[in-house]
C-alpha cells in the first residue's frame, strides 16, 4: 500500500533541500523560495507538474516503477534514497545491479553542468540513460528506444540510420569496436547478464554481428579522438573524455573539440541547436 502521507513527506523535504544550482538551473535575481519549485521538479523527471503536485498533495494513482525512476533521477537522489521512495510508494526497492537506469547522484551533478556541451551517461552496457541537449542534437533523442534496442551495439545491427552519426569510412571499425566491448561486458557481468542477452539475441538476428563476434576481438584500442557528423554541420573531429562511476559501472562521456578549430565552431552551433530542439519540446 502507498504511504500517501509519508510519501508527499519525503518528496516535499527532498524537492526543498535541493538548490537550482545542484541541478544546472540558474538562479534568477527574484528567486525568494528556497529549494526548486514543483514545476521544475516535474520537468527534471518527464512528468507534468499537475502529476508531480497531486503526489504532493496525497492525491492521485499509485505511481508506477517507471514513474518512480524518473523522480529518482530528477531529484538526484542516492541508492539509498531511491529505495526508501519506492518503499513508500508501494513497491518492491529495485535490485542494485550494475545494469540499472539509477543514475549515480555525482555524475548527474557534473552533467549538470555540461549543458552547453554534448555528453551523456551511459549503462555497463551502452544503453544512453541521459542526455545533454547538445547530445541530443548529436545522436538523437535516446528516450525513444525501448528494450534492447536501447543499447547502442543493439541498434547498430537492427537500424542502419543508427551508423548515420559516424562518417561511412568509420562505420567497419566502429562495429567491431561496440563488439569487442560487449564481449568485455559479457565475460564481465555472467550469463544472466543483460550484456549476456544482448549477445544470444544479436548472434540470432546478425550474421554481420555473427561475423564480428566469430574474430574474438577484446579491447580493441580506439583513443580519445572521435569523428562525428552532422546532417546540417557536417563532420566534425573531437575528443570524447570518459569518466566512469565504478559503483555502478556508468560512463559519463564529454565531447569537446581543439579551441578555435572548425569543428570547434560547430560544436558551438551544436549547442543552439541542441537547446532550440529542447525549448521546442517542453510543454
Amino acid at each position: 500500500m502507498v504511504d500517501r502521507p509519508q510519501l508527499a513527506d519525503f518528496l516535499r523535504t527532498r524537492r526543498e533541500a535541493l538548490q537550482p544550482e545542484d541541478v544546472g538551473i540558474p538562479r534568477g535575481p527574484r528567486r525568494r523560495a528556497d529549494g526548486l519549485r514543483r514545476e521544475e521538479v516535474a520537468l527534471l523527471s518527464g512528468m507534468s507538474t499537475d502529476y508531480y503536485t497531486r503526489l504532493e498533495q496525497q492525491r492521485g494513482p499509485q505511481p508506477s516503477e517507471q514513474m518512480l525512476t524518473a523522480i529518482a533521477r530528477g531529484m538526484r537522489l542516492t541508492l539509498a534514497e531511491r529505495d526508501h521512495l519506492f518503499r513508500l510508494a508501494g513497491h518492491t526497492a529495485p535490485a542494485r545491479t550494475g545494469g540499472g537506469d539509477h543514475i549515480a547522484p555525482g555524475l548527474m551533478r557534473v552533467l549538470d553542468r555540461l549543458q552547453d556541451t554534448p555528453a551523456q551517461i551511459l549503462s555497463p552496457v551502452g544503453e544512453i540513460l541521459v542526455q545533454t541537449p547538445p547530445a541530443v542534437a548529436l545522436f538523437g533523442d535516446a528516450s525513444r528506444w525501448t528494450g534492447l534496442g536501447r543499447a547502442t551495439v543493439h541498434r547498430w545491427f537492427h537500424e542502419p540510420a543508427s551508423r548515420d552519426v559516424y562518417p561511412a569510412d568509420d562505420h567497419e571499425l566502429r562495429g567491431r569496436i561496440f563488439v569487442s566491448e560487449l564481449r568485455a561486458a559479457a565475460a564481465r557481468d555472467g550469463e544472466r547478464s543483460r550484456a549476456a542477452e544482448l549477445v544470444r539475441s544479436l548472434a540470432a538476428s546478425s550474421e554481420e554481428f555473427r561475423t564480428i563476434w566469430a574474430e574474438h576481438e577484446v579491447a580493441l584500442p580506439h583513443g580519445t579522438e572521435k569523428r562525428l557528423q552532422h546532417p546540417e554541420l557536417g563532420v566534425m573531429e573531437l575528443q570524447c573524455q570518459k569518466l566512469l562511476d565504478p559503483d555502478h559501472g556508468q560512463l559519463l562521456l564529454v565531447f569537446t573539440a581543439t579551441p578555435g578549430s572548425e569543428s570547434h565552431e560547430k560544436l558551438q552551433l551544436l549547442s543552439v541547436i541542441g537547446h532550440q530542439q529542447f525549448e521546442r519540446a517542453q510543454p
